[in-house]
């Protein structure tokens, strides 16, 4: 069993900062992507930051510049820390692993259950 936990959501003020992280557990024997992903009401979820197992990293427009992804694989976990944050970035942020459970098994996708993130004066 694999599971991904995120934590650090919450409410903030426009302009302020929040760290988001996400640990996976379990039964794992490699991780290769790590991405974030996110969620507005209405809104069909949208693609937002993802680091390889190498550190390269790459970002959605929305968000260059303002959000930096990382991650510590001793630990399983990425990070997203967030600043200047804007209305417009509240959503539930979920995030995803590609990962092997053993050597010879395939590459698959595993997300987290999601942590809201609400940006309101």
């Amino acid at each position: 069993q694999v599971q991904l936990v995120e934590s650090g959501g919450g409410l903030v003020q426009p302009g302020g900062s929040l760290r988001l992280s996400c640990a996976a557990s379990g039964s794992i024997f490699s991780i290769n992507t790590m991405d974030w992903y996110r969620q507005a009401p209405g809104k069909q979820r949208e693609f937002v930051a993802t680091i390889t197992s190498g550190g390269s990293t790459n970002y959605a427009d929305s968000v260059k510049g303002r959000f930096t992804i990382s991650r510590d694989n001793a630990k399983n976990t990425v990070y997203l820390q967030m600043n200047s944050l804007k209305p417009e970035d509240t959503a539930v942020y979920y995030c995803k692993a590609m990962l092997k459970t053993t050597t010879w098994a395939r590459w698959y996708d595993y997300w987290g259950q999601g942590t809201q993130v609400t940006v309101s004066s």
